[in-house]
């Protein structure tokens, strides 16, 4: 399986917040989203990033707030449809988005991709489908980028069939054959959001991916088990959860040195990845 790493577009925020003891500049985080091409499911996405639709969704009060808390850069060429035209492929061609979770950076260009299969943590969406309105800003939850046909479309995973992983992915002990063949191995995440999930992939050079979603925002806060700061608590469903997370991703990434960690809005690793 090929794998890309890409980004459709970035926000910026005090480096402070992302991580304790951080600068209090403001920084870049991209909106990563990854390209796969299976040798049998064809092109798939893991999140999309932003779209134009994000600053649609937000032109009004109170969900202007978003975007100014997280101001947005986002270019033609960013795209997630440009960017998938780099490659020859069209929306129609992506058969599964992997969908980390519902935060409005990670599912912009839903509405783009009218053939794909969604996957997603049934916990995931369950939650926010039947909030009132004025409670979505505080999930971070923009409805309007919810496709009409949505639930049609929705591959839910199956949470009553886990699988036990083998030793290397310690200390994660179980997850969830996304694909059925072993090539897509979801795990629950918790913390960031309810059924917020990573995914394990492997490359054609049989290197392993962890994509690990915003259960960290940095590389660095794994790498030195370092979290946000606690104001960044009141974002949180369950701190305490976000900070076992961060500590097993900090134990996994030291047991595992050879193994791509991957958050989904660190600059750094997406900088270098999409060199590589």
């Amino acid at each position: 399986m090929k794998i890309n790493i890409l980004n459709a577009g970035y926000c910026t925020a005090p480096e402070h917040i992302a991580i304790h003891g951080g600068r209090w500049r403001a920084i870049h985080f991209p909106a990563m989203f990854a390209l796969f091409r299976h040798p049998k499911f064809g092109a798939m996405l893991f999140d999309t990033g932003y779209s134009y639709r994000f600053f649609d969704e937000t032109k009004k009060f109170p969900k202007r707030f978003y975007r100014w808390m997280t101001p947005v850069t986002l270019h033609e060429e960013d795209l997630v449809l440009n960017q998938l035209s780099t490659f020859n492929l069209q929306p129609k061609d992506i058969s599964h988005v992997f969908i980390s979770h519902f935060h409005a950076d990670h599912i912009a260009s839903l509405p783009d991709l009218n053939w794909s299969r969604f996957v997603h943590m049934p916990h995931a969406f369950s939650h926010l489908r039947n909030l009132p309105p004025e409670e979505d800003m505080k999930h971070a939850f923009l409805r309007g980028l919810i496709p009409t046909d949505f639930d049609s479309r929705s591959q839910i995973v199956d949470m009553s069939k886990p699988i036990f992983l083998a030793e290397e992915y310690a200390p994660f002990k179980t997850g969830y054959d996304l694909l059925g063949d072993g090539s897509i191995i979801g795990v629950e995440l918790p913390g960031h959001a309810l059924g917020q999930m990573g995914i394990f992939a492997r490359d054609d050079d049989d290197k392993l991916f962890f994509f690990v979603a915003d259960a960290a925002w940095l590389k660095r806060s794994i790498v030195e088990n370092r979290p946000p700061h606690k104001i960044a608590n009141l974002l949180f469903p369950d701190p305490a959860a976000y900070r076992e997370t961060l500590g097993n991703l900090h134990t996994y990434y030291l047991t595992h040195p050879d193994t791509h960690v991957i958050p989904s809005h660190c600059d750094e690793t997406i900088r270098a990845l999409k060199k590589s």
